[in-house]
């Protein structure tokens, strides 16, 4: 494949597999997985050196449908396999395929650790507010009230932002886009790919059987241009039919404006308390719903880190073997 590769420009038919896609019919999932194709063959990217890792839940069929290498790993730690492969093999493009039951519930150690480590892959969270594969359960992220099997009278959990989550644990790149959007996924999908170290990009995808139209109040066609706001690295926070409303921080807090007095979004900031601020939105059904790029910033990198360590002990003491390791530190004989 790599030869293939290298001479003849690939189309996105080239990383569709031959598995039959299994997901109900309107699902979100569909648009992620025709705009990650889509991308794959226009950014160059090679079949034999990308691997997609995912955990359980619908999202993670994912890797059965790109014809690219790939693990379906067990619930929740995703992130522990594909931190083996990346430190494996630097050289190899790692995609994470993750919900927000996977992800935030019992995977929510492994997603907090390889965020703060930095490591270099990206990861993709779909975010429909439920558990679809088990049949429709609240999830870490359902709203306070949600009434599903698991909570007939309503939820009294206080939901994950996924977005806030990932910025305390020190996420270096943090991104929501839409499924809908295919335009706007692809631009997120680049920065991510371009970006050097851990990438969290939260889909807000649409589950047409358990939770229909969840998020239809914030990102249908006839509202969303007042209910959302593309936040663009160097433009100000404005939104609206006619961009004519805007965002600006008072302090610790971020109020509407007129369009003039918008503060200037910058995601590169040191800080990710702006983007900590912003990403808060989603509580208060007066402010709009933030898209785009929240952080971007860079850090050391793990896999880069864990090699440099090697490759100075190779230095030191030279490459070793596997029997004096066994007996090196302390042994002691049971009589």
């Amino acid at each position: 494949m790599t030869d293939i590769a290298a001479k003849t420009p690939l189309t996105k038919k080239d990383f569709v597999s031959d598995q039959e896609v299994r997901w109900c019919p309107g699902c979100g999932d569909y648009a992620i997985l025709n705009a990650v194709q889509k991308y794959m063959a226009d950014s160059g990217a090679d079949p034999a050196k990308t691997v997609f890792v995912s955990g359980i839940g619908c999202s993670s069929r994912f890797p059965y449908y790109m014809n690219t290498y790939g693990f379906h790993t067990i619930h929740g730690r995703a992130p522990a396999v594909a931190t083996g492969v990346k430190v494996a093999n630097p050289e190899l493009d790692v995609w994470i395929i993750t919900g927000d039951g996977d992800s935030l519930s019992i995977g929510g150690n492994h997603l907090a650790h390889i965020l703060r480590r930095n490591l270099d892959v990206n990861i993709l969270m779909f975010n429909n507010e439920i558990y679809g594969l088990t049949k429709g359960q609240y999830s870490p992220t359902s709203p306070v009230g949600t009434r599903k099997k698991s909570t007939p009278m309503g939820s009294v959990d206080r939901p994950f932002e996924p977005a806030q989550f990932a910025l305390g644990a020190q996420a270096t790149f943090v991104a929501r886009t839409i499924d809908q959007d295919i335009k706007h996924m692809t631009t997120v999908l680049e920065a991510a790919s371009a970006h050097r170290g851990t990438s969290f990009v939260e889909i807000l995808q649409n589950c047409v059987i358990f939770n229909k139209d969840f998020y239809s109040s914030t990102v249908d066609r006839k509202v969303r241009p007042d209910r959302t706001i593309d936040l663009v690295a160097g433009q100000p926070m404005i939104y609206g039919a006619e961009n004519d409303k805007g965002l600006r921080f008072n302090g610790f807090e971020v109020e509407r404006c007129a369009a003039s007095d918008a503060s200037v979004w910058d995601p590169t900031a040191k800080s990710p308390a702006a983007a900590f601020l912003v990403t808060g939105m989603r509580d208060d059904p007066d402010m709009p719903v933030p898209v785009g790029i929240m952080r971007n910033v860079e850090a050391a990198n793990y896999e880069v880190g864990v090699h440099a360590q090697v490759e100075d002990a190779i230095a030191r003491k030279g490459k070793g073997n596997l029997k004096d390791l066994v007996y090196a530190g302390e042994m002691w004989t049971v009589e």
